[in-house]
């Protein structure tokens, strides 16, 4: 990936070779140019910054529009923001609903525990009322691996 720059100002963003040779149809390029050459025409490589930690429970993280010039380099980086409520909301909604799955399906696994033939243990009845109340868990709709109940 590469910008086409003026004195430090973007031009183009993004930018390739096939550009700077569909720009340029009476210049014969060499199959691969050198970083020296691209320079004297204005042309630099970007490259692209490690995404930033976040937390993805109250932030957004997005990848910056246009590279950045710092010390000579072009760099594209990452906008960390604020969820608002709505988002948060959303969020949790969404991660609620998959969660709500994963429990659909293992009580699904263990319904035949429960078919008329078969007495079930007090460890496999009290399995399946934890994955019925496991959405009133303290850590409900964000739970971690060791928040689930364990299979008997």
């Amino acid at each position: 990936m590469y910008v086409k720059a003026t004195n430090g100002t973007i031009d183009q963003f993004p930018y390739t070779i096939s550009d700077l040779r569909r720009e340029n149809p009476n210049t014969s390029f060499p199959k691969r140019i050198s970083e020296e050459t691209l320079a004297a025409w204005g042309i630099y490589p970007v490259s692209l910054e490690e995404a930033p930690s976040h937390d993805n429970l109250t932030q957004n993280i997005s990848q910056d529009s246009e590279p950045t010039l710092s010390d000579g380099t072009w760099s594209l980086g990452w906008s960390v923001t604020a969820k608002t409520a709505e988002e948060i909301e959303e969020h949790n909604t969404n991660v609620a609903a998959l969660r709500r799955t994963v429990r659909n399906e293992k009580l699904s696994e263990t319904d035949w525990w429960a078919s008329s033939d078969l007495t079930m243990t007090a460890e496999q009845t009290a399995y399946r009322q934890a994955l019925r109340d496991i959405t009133s868990h303290a850590n409900w709709p964000h739970l971690e691996e060791d928040d689930w109940p364990t299979k008997p």
